[in-house]
């Protein structure tokens, strides 16, 4: 890992999950630095499970990193500070298959020990081994209202990933003052 985190106890997270994941939203990739996509999310959260520290996260089969978390063992959750927003904007409205998010946005990939794969960037990484899938299904819904969030039959998958290793960054690496990513 990057000489720039600190490896923690998920116990020692001190984040709100509500603030982290809704409001400030974080990357979800997954893969190996050889081919893997990432794909901003502002749906999932974390806590315990089967006595497990784990998250979850929620991807439409239609998404190109489907494909990678249907292939892959592990993936990140990364989370980043204000200044990176325009790049998840940008990775959140494009499509890794039509263009290089890395390339555009300027963020650089990096491997765990395991082979996941994370940001440089980021202020704290998740790093996730996949125990369980569950597709929704529009028929449980028990609030009307959350069919909305569908159109077809294009319906999320959960993701649950045990949290193996978490790391907070130590040294904070921010774009200069004033000043986020340029993207063409």
């Amino acid at each position: 890992m990057n000489s720039t985190f600190t490896l923690i106890r998920p116990e020692q997270l001190t984040d709100n999950p509500f603030i982290r994941i809704g409001a400030d939203w974080m990357l979800v990739t997954a893969g190996t630095m050889e081919s893997f996509n990432t794909m901003t999310a502002s749906w999932g959260g974390w806590g315990v499970l089967w006595d497990k520290n784990v998250c979850f996260v929620f991807v439409r089969p239609t998404r190109y990193t489907f494909e990678f978390m249907e292939k892959s063992e592990r993936f990140t959750l990364t989370f980043f500070d204000e200044p990176y927003r325009q790049a998840l904007a940008f990775c959140g409205a494009n499509s890794g298959r039509n263009v290089n998010k890395i390339e555009k946005t300027g963020l650089k990939p990096h491997a765990t020990e395991s082979g996941a794969v994370y940001f440089e960037q980021g202020r704290l990484v998740l790093e996730c081994r996949k125990i369980y899938y569950q597709d929704l299904i529009p028929k449980n819904f028990i609030d009307p209202g959350t069919h909305e969030f569908y159109s077809g039959s294009d319906h999320h998958r959960l993701y649950v990933g045990e949290i193996e290793k978490c790391w907070r960054k130590t040294d904070a690496i921010k774009p200069a003052e004033g000043r986020g990513i340029d993207i063409a």
